[in-house]
C-alpha cells in the first residue's frame, strides 16, 4: 500500500496515544513489513484497514487506519496482547523470516 505521509490532528493524536504508543512508534510500524487487511465491519463512512506490525522498539502493534487522499490517517492504535501475538504468529507462520 502506497501513501505519502501521515494525517495527524488533535483528534486522532489523542485517541492513538491513549494506549501508550507514541506517534513515532505508530509511524515506525509502517516503515517495516506490516500485515494489512480490510476492516469491512467498520467501513461504513469510509474504507478502513487493520494493520499488524512491529514498532521500532520491537513491540507488536495493532493499528486501525484509513486513507485520506494519499495520506495514511491512524484512527486507533495499541500494543497487542500476548495471546494475540501468539495467534498471529501461528496463523502466519509462512510469513515469518522473509
Amino acid at each position: 500500500m502506497e501513501f505519502e505521509g501521515f494525517d495527524w490532528d488533535a483528534g486522532n493524536r489523542a485517541k492513538c496515544q491513549k494506549h501508550g504508543l507514541s506517534l513515532d512508534e505508530i509511524e515506525s510500524v509502517f516503515s517495516r513489513r506490516v500485515l494489512i487487511v480490510n476492516d469491512e465491519a467498520n467501513s461504513e463512512a469510509e474504507r478502513r484497514f487493520r494493520a499488524i506490525g512491529v514498532t521500532a522498539g520491537g513491540r507488536q502493534a495493532f493499528i486501525v487506519f484509513t486513507l485520506r487522499g494519499k495520506r495514511l490517517r491512524p484512527l486507533s492504535a495499541r500494543y497487542m496482547h500476548r495471546k494475540e501475538i501468539e495467534r498471529y504468529e501461528e496463523d502466519n507462520a509462512n510469513l515469518q523470516d522473509r
